[in-house]
């Protein structure tokens, strides 16, 4: 009778300490993971540098409305910007579809608010938040003379990747709902790098595991040397540039009229 009494105590008393390890545990691990996995919010007390400085007076004063507090977003206005990196805040800023004039399906290209260094102090202050995706240094494009090879190898990425949206000549084209890809002839090297990088609005992201920088660097040079410089790539005419088809469509029509008076000509000589 008195052995029963000590025993119900016992087990009661491993039950509820087993029960207080497993939270100490969960506890523990909860903490680690807090502690080693960068949270995807922007650091109150980050230590920004001279040009972030500049970058976060700027954002204060023309993004904040729509971007909110330390770029963390505001609902039914505009998306956190915390990791989308330099890259994206290079692109929208500096073809003027950010600061955007109003809500519509897709942010069209205007005058730039912010000059060449405003636009990278932008873009500094949202990198050093939250980190992202960056243009790399130095020149985007390829040297013809030490690869000429990188000309014909960024036509033929072009023309897998991108003629399905931006047409054969890079002149863009509509999409569904009233969204559409815009024309590349005046768009620069930079910007087409972090558009590849970013996936801009309707744009399908090109990461280095897609297309490796090589290849972008390629494609960029490819549009700057053909597309951008009035070179045809399919022959001396263009016939506004709308691809294949429209080549296609007069060489038969000048064709069947060649052919058809070729055989009255013939006719009358016989």
């Amino acid at each position: 009778m008195f052995s029963r009494r000590r025993t119900a105590p016992s087990r009661a008393r491993r039950r509820l300490g087993a029960a207080v390890r497993m939270i100490a545990a969960l506890a523990l691990a909860g903490g680690v993971y807090t502690a080693f996995t960068p949270g995807a919010f922007a650091e109150d007390n980050v230590q920004l540098s001279a040009a972030a400085q500049e970058g976060k007076a700027l954002f204060d004063n023309s993004c904040i409305s729509c971007h909110g507090r330390d770029g963390q977003g505001v609902e039914d206005r505009g998306p956190s910007l915390i990791g989308v990196g330099s890259a994206s805040v290079e692109f929208q800023v500096s073809t003027g579809r950010m600061p955007m004039t109003r809500q519509e399906a897709q942010a069209e290209q205007k005058k730039p608010q912010f000059d060449e260094d405003q636009t990278k102090q932008i873009a500094q202050y949202i990198q050093e938040l939250g980190g992202g995706p960056e243009i790399p240094e130095g020149s985007l494009v390829e040297d013809l003379e030490t690869n000429p090879e990188a000309l014909a190898r960024g036509g033929e990425l072009f023309r897998i990747n991108c003629t399905s949206c931006h047409g054969f000549g890079g002149g863009g084209g509509a999409l569904s709902s009233g969204k559409f890809a815009p024309s590349l002839h005046d768009a620069t090297a930079d910007q087409i790098y972090a558009a590849m990088l970013t996936g801009p609005q309707n744009m399908p992201v090109f990461g280095d595991n897609q297309l490796t920088p090589e290849e972008k660097r390629s494609i960029i040079t490819y549009i700057q040397t053909q597309l951008q410089e009035d070179r045809d790539p399919g022959g001396l005419f263009n016939l506004g540039r709308y691809g294949p088809s429209t080549e296609g469509m007069a060489i038969f029509l000048v064709g069947i009229v060649l052919l058809v008076f070729t055989s009255l000509w013939i006719a009358g000589k016989s």
